[in-house]
């Protein structure tokens, strides 16, 4: 009888090491995960990153706790997660300049590679802007400003955020579409371009339409040209409505983690991304301020970053800037 009991004794607790790491896998997340945010506090990567995050905490019963690791165009924070522990515990969510631009444009400053590195989880918006000129300028439209920039090479100038932002990319390809010599002026970051263009130092300027929609209400801009089409905007025209061959690449931002994290934790994360991405209540807030929510799957949204990477890499080399 002794023995057995011992058997049985033995035979459970042969059971009970074989079910722990099953038991440990199926409790993901059992601790914080830490959301890498590679942008400021305030700016509108962080504003969509603490909305949806809270969402995703709800849903997966655990914390998610953002932290903004900004700097060198997102490159910093991505790095960040590119480079972290493949356990589940720490996720991106980053954006158009750390997925694609940043490492396009300077690769050897960029330690990673956005395609490899990366295990993307899905894609959660879009954040759309454009060019906008002073309403009293004599630029009326998109056309007219080509027309000047033809008979004036180099004197039209733009606003952007720098060398190797996405709007730096929109430019040289605007330049290449329309055969113009458009000049950039490079800012620190959209407030001081806006007010560039405003105070007439510039003629134009790639701006956010959540920076620049109070500027249209009271008639001091007016909107040109978008890089996607936007309900609220129905006059601003894209580039293909214009007649031409292609559209600007749009601004993005999605969830990424470290390439090679564990199978059970992708399938949990995977599908809480895309029920906090799909939530109509959020996709209303973020309306608001003029996000357009728009989900793509793992898949989907890998495909976007390689098709954007390659166009990226092949403007680079076209400009001969790659450092």
């Amino acid at each position: 009888m002794r023995r057995y009991m011992w058997v049985i004794g033995l035979l459970c607790m042969v059971g009970v090491g074989i079910g722990v790491p099953a038991l440990h896998a199926e409790s993901y997340p059992q601790y914080p995960i830490q959301m890498v945010i590679p942008g400021a506090p305030g700016d509108a990567l962080d504003m969509a990153a603490r909305t949806v995050g809270e969402e995703l905490a709800r849903i997966l019963k655990a914390q998610v706790v953002p932290m903004n690791k900004p700097g060198a165009g997102a490159v910093l924070g991505t790095a960040a997660v590119a480079g972290a522990k493949k356990d589940g515990y720490t996720i991106l969510y980053g954006n158009t300049s750390g997925f694609v631009y940043a490492p396009a444009f300077n690769p050897k400053e960029a330690p990673y590679d956005p395609i490899r590195d990366l295990e993307h989880l899905g894609l959660h918006a879009f954040f759309p802007d454009g060019i906008s000129v002073q309403a009293e300028s004599p630029w009326k439209d998109f056309q007219t400003v080509i027309e000047y920039a033809k008979k004036n090479p180099g004197k039209f100038r733009v606003g952007t955020l720098g060398m190797g932002s996405i709007n730096h990319f929109r430019l040289e390809i605007i330049k290449s579409l329309t055969g113009t010599d458009i000049t950039m002026i490079p800012f620190k970051g959209a407030s001081p371009a806006l007010m560039a263009l405003l105070g007439g130092h510039i003629e134009a300027a790639f701006v956010a339409y959540a920076m620049v929609y109070p500027h249209y209400e009271s008639g001091k801009l007016r909107g040109i040209l978008a890089d996607q089409k936007v309900a609220a905007l129905p006059d601003i025209p894209t580039l293909t409505q214009l007649g031409y061959k292609q559209d600007l690449p749009p601004t993005y931002f999605g969830f990424a983690a470290p390439a090679g994290i564990p199978e059970e934790a992708r399938k949990v994360l995977v599908p809480a991304i895309e029920k906090a991405s799909r939530n109509p209540e959020l996709a209303e807030k973020l309306k608001k301020i003029w996000f357009i929510p728009n989900y793509k799957s793992p898949a989907e949204f890998k495909q976007l970053v390689i098709r954007d990477y390659e166009n990226a890499c092949a403007i680079v080399k076209k400009m001969e800037v790659s450092k």
